[in-house]
């Protein structure tokens, strides 16, 4: 399967991701299994002196199992490709960082600072949000109970206004960024903190232990698949726009396009972050966040 995309919605350019299976298996099985391979230079990545490469983890439901909450596609694209863009480009600059600390490079360590944190960041994120999440038959949506539910009660009233501030907070977060329900062990208390892009929840103290986390990048609740054509209608269709300058379909107009042997899938994006933020706490795994506050408050 081949991902294309409109560049700028101008100029219809094509960029091959290696993926293992077409849309079709992909959509039809929506297995855990992880596309280690995703990333073009991820298997080469690491031979500088034995250098630690990190690599995307499995996912502990399948891609459609928080469904109606979080759409299949959705939970695909986000693993599947945002995911592992974070690992492969932090992977990178570890080696670039380990190289120019090799050769005493002070100015090219300096400037990687960046995307280490960008990228490292995104990888920390992600990972601690999809044990953040569980498919209601397993326990998502679920309240937290014991010390975790004691202490939301006391410190907030209720678990219900609990998430009306994580949805506040969240929804007036400026930009991309990342909402937190964390436990400060040295004032020993949980509070709710925001991140902007993709730092991580250290960055605010070091004595925050993330509990919970809600991605609300526009990546985490955006994309949705729109229409499916046959490949030679949309071929026509493509090749009108190019040839007589006949209008694209909306649907096809600043969308990201897969294709398979069989048909081509259109995904556009649509703004529905209050719905995300509602819908969310159906397939919260709060036994996963009460867990680590039993840990780390002891």
């Amino acid at each position: 399967m081949y991902l294309y995309q409109l560049n700028r919605c101008v100029n219809f350019s094509v960029t091959p991701q290696t993926h293992k299976a077409s849309l079709k298996m992909a959509l039809g099985n929506l297995s855990r299994k992880t596309l280690a391979d995703l990333g073009t230079n991820g298997g080469r990545l690491g031979f500088v002196r034995g250098l630690k490469t990190f690599t995307l983890p499995d996912l502990p439901y399948d891609y459609g199992d928080l469904e109606p909450a979080i759409s299949a596609e959705i939970m695909m694209l986000h693993h599947q490709k945002h995911h592992q863009t974070y690992i492969t480009n932090y992977n990178k600059a570890l080696e670039q960082l380990d190289q120019a600390m090799a050769k005493g490079d002070a100015s090219t360590v300096v400037k990687l600072q960046s995307a280490i944190k960008f990228n490292g960041g995104g990888h920390i994120n992600h990972s601690i949000f999809w044990n953040n999440l569980a498919p209601v038959q397993k326990g998502g949506g679920e309240p937290p109970k014991k010390s975790l539910g004691w202490a939301i009660d006391m410190q907030f009233g209720s678990l219900e206004s609990l998430i009306q501030k994580i949805n506040s907070e969240g929804a007036a977060l400026q930009g991309s960024g990342w909402v937190w329900l964390a436990l400060d062990k040295e004032l020993k208390k949980i509070t709710v903190e925001t991140t902007a892009n993709q730092d991580p929840l250290v960055t605010k103290g070091s004595t925050l232990v993330p509990l919970l986390g809600v991605d609300v990048w526009e990546h985490a609740y955006y994309l949705q698949f729109h229409k499916t054509y046959d490949v030679l209608n949309f071929a026509i269709i493509m090749f009108n726009r190019v040839v007589s300058a006949i209008s694209v379909p909306t649907e096809i107009y600043c969308s990201e396009i897969y294709i398979n042997d069989e048909n081509v899938v259109t995904m556009q994006y649509k703004n529905v972050k209050p719905d995300y933020l509602k819908n969310i706490w159906k397939v919260i795994n709060w036994t996963y966040a009460s867990d680590v506050y039993e840990k780390e408050s002891s």
